[in-house]
């Protein structure tokens, strides 16, 4: 059996059916964010989801590259939602800034 599936698996209904460590709910796409985003070593991967072993995160890294495409696809997916939800739902910062752009004008119009 080969390494990576000692490590990683892919079941219908878990973790969305996106590949994953077995027996957690850590999904090889946060892995990937992990490292290659926030650039996180693989002992730091480790030190920050101590239930994973290394040779777990270093298998996620392994299948990542071995379908590299997939991956990414599935993260510039999420990322996409994302943006659109953002886009949708002004943050609570900006709603503020607005009324208080809307309350300076309501106070300088002439009437």
């Amino acid at each position: 059996m080969p390494v990576i599936r000692e490590h990683i698996g892919i079941r219908p209904g878990y973790c969305g059916g996106k590949p994953h460590i077995l027996g957690h709910r850590v999904k090889v796409k946060h892995i990937v964010e992990m490292y290659e985003r926030m650039g996180m070593s693989p002992a730091q991967i480790v030190e920050d989801i101590p239930t994973i072993s290394l040779a777990q995160v270093h298998s996620a890294l392994a299948y990542y590259y071995d379908h590299r495409a997939e991956i990414e696809a599935e993260i510039a997916a999420e990322d996409q939602a994302f943006q659109a939800i953002k886009a949708a739902q002004p943050s609570i910062l900006e709603k503020i800034r607005q009324r208080m752009a809307d309350a300076q004008n309501d106070s300088l119009s002439p009437g």
